[in-house]
């Protein structure tokens, strides 16, 4: 959420605009956030041209977070640190629903031999927040923090679909939809009618859309009220699990598995 709206969101609240927004703090994860699989170390100016900071601002953000110990450096070039984990491991920490998603997810990856997943929406992403591996299913290696687009993925578009149109709508304008495959798709009147779709089936089938050799389907998670606070997912590889199975053998695992979570998650 950018100033703007978060001032906006405040004046809403109290009635008149409050003066709550700290610049520097913003700016400092700002910092933290641009560094990734693509930017291990980064120099000072390469820091700020990620953030749009100055090369002033960028040093001095470096060197606090360098202070507290999240981020070390050789004289020119910066990396994070893993202190820096720690700061997840508080959302972790201090939420209970990735505490019980973990076992009904190592519960179905042992039943179907597949790896099973858990996220969240985030942005234009899904964040994994439990997740069971019995092997790799892509390429990149994913774990508990990884993030991924939320368009093309099963668990994505199963969160997309539980939002409100006014929500959804302001998604597919600030998110560019690229073609990660050949069977990406990336017209956004299709993937409101395949949205539509997930919506109406309560599941999402995604084949090969994030990367080939792919095949994912994916179930909400809901609690009590029927309110979507996750998605679960099982991954699987195209050559080895066709469609049909995915969808006849493996779904109603876990549409079984999403149901038994309803009755705990009373958040």
């Amino acid at each position: 959420m950018n100033p703007s709206a978060l001032l906006a969101l405040g004046a809403e609240s109290s009635g008149e605009q409050e003066d709550f927004f700290v610049e520097a703090l913003a700016r400092g994860l700002s910092v933290i956030r641009c560094f990734d699989e693509s930017h291990e170390r980064l120099t000072i100016s390469a820091v700020a041209r990620l953030t749009g900071l100055s090369r002033a601002t960028a040093r001095r953000s470096l060197l606090t977070l360098h202070a507290l110990g999240y981020v070390a450096t050789d004289g020119k070039l910066f990396w994070l640190t893993p202190k820096i984990l720690s700061l997840g491991h508080a959302y972790l920490s201090s939420t209970p629903l990735p505490r019980l998603l973990q076992p009904v997810l190592e519960e179905v990856s042992a039943q179907l031999h597949e790896s099973c997943s858990a996220s969240i929406l985030d942005g234009e992403e899904i964040v994994y927040i439990a997740r069971s591996a019995t092997r790799r299913v892509i390429s990149v290696g994913l774990g508990v923090g990884s993030r991924l687009p939320a368009y093309c993925t099963s668990m994505g578009r199963v969160l997309l679909a539980a939002l409100e149109p006014e929500a959804l709508e302001a998604y597919l304008a600030r998110t560019p939809l690229r073609p990660l495959t050949p069977r990406t798709l990336t017209d956004p009147a299709r993937l409101r009618l395949e949205l539509e779709r997930v919506r109406q089936q309560g599941y999402a089938l995604v084949d090969q859309e994030l990367e080939l050799g792919l095949r994912s389907a994916a179930v909400p998670v809901r609690n009590a009220r029927g309110r979507v606070l996750a998605a679960m997912n099982v991954g699987v590889q195209a050559a080895r699990v066709s469609q049909e199975e995915l969808q006849g053998r493996l779904l109603p695992v876990l549409r079984q598995a999403a149901a038994s979570l309803v009755p705990l998650l009373g958040i």
